[in-house]
């Protein structure tokens, strides 16, 4: 490739000086993601050769693996040794292992939870402790498998949308004020809810009044109202029903 001048990086009001770039391929291009997947199409085989399931979706890269609650200890040595060979198959092809987002999980029944060790999982020369849960494309996993974490942080996200929504609603028309709700908080309701099949009933009457808030902010009613025939005028399936209907979809 020939040398194309003056290309330099920015980040809010710095710039780098520029530079002479020699190699490589644009951003965006359709030859990056080729390339990247001929550097990472081994890291499948050498995972799998340590005992562990690989699970690659762009860069980013989980490995999976299973053990009884009194033999963990095997697969934190297997796994240091694992990542540490990624780590040496990555360097060789110039790419380096990012262990600052490199995250640790434990999952288990709740019951359970207590019978695993604390102990740190080496990766490189780094230590990182298990974590409580883990965010995976969007979606929060905790160690119980509860998926608390992720029904808290959607409810608390889409609440901060309509509380944002409720300061222009005397500004729009109420068709506008549904289509922004739909864009908006039910977007980040269904994003993901197929996972969310077989939560406790306590999570999902949580979801429930969110699309509730957003409903009566529509039609401006009080709390007091009975939500069925918002709900029915808006044509919204309650929070377990939407559940289901996504996993009908990805069924069909």
């Amino acid at each position: 490739m020939t040398e194309i001048p003056y290309n330099h990086v920015r980040t809010s009001s710095s710039t780098s000086a520029p530079a002479f770039i020699t190699c490589g391929v644009p951003q965006g291009s359709v030859l990056g993601p080729i390339l990247f997947l001929l550097y990472t199409a081994d890291l499948l085989s050498l995972i799998e050769s340590h005992g562990f399931i690989p699970h690659l979706y762009a860069d980013d890269t989980q490995v999976l693996g299973s053990c009884r609650p009194s033999a963990s200890q095997d697969p934190l040595t297997r796994m240091s040794a694992c990542i540490d060979e990624v780590a040496a198959r990555m360097r060789s092809n110039r790419l380096q292992l990012n262990t600052a987002k490199t995250e640790f999980l434990w999952s288990t029944t709740s019951r359970r939870l207590h019978q695993l060790p604390q102990l740190p999982l080496r990766v490189d020369s780094d230590h990182i402790p298990p974590a409580s849960a883990v965010r995976d494309l969007g979606i929060y996993i905790d160690s119980d498998v509860s998926m608390r974490s992720h029904v808290a942080k959607t409810v608390s996200a889409c609440y901060l949308v309509l509380r944002q929504l409720r300061t222009i609603r005397r500004s729009v028309s109420r068709s506008v004020l549904q289509s922004l709700v739909s864009s908006l908080v039910l977007s980040q309701l269904d994003y993901g809810n197929s996972a969310l099949a077989g939560v406790s009933s306590y999570f999902l009457s949580w979801l429930q009044s969110v699309m509730n808030a957003a409903a009566r902010l529509i039609f401006s009613s009080s709390k007091f109202q009975h939500i069925t025939p918002l709900l029915r005028q808006l044509h919204w399936l309650k929070a377990p029903e939407r559940i289901a209907f996504k996993q009908s979809v990805l069924v069909y």
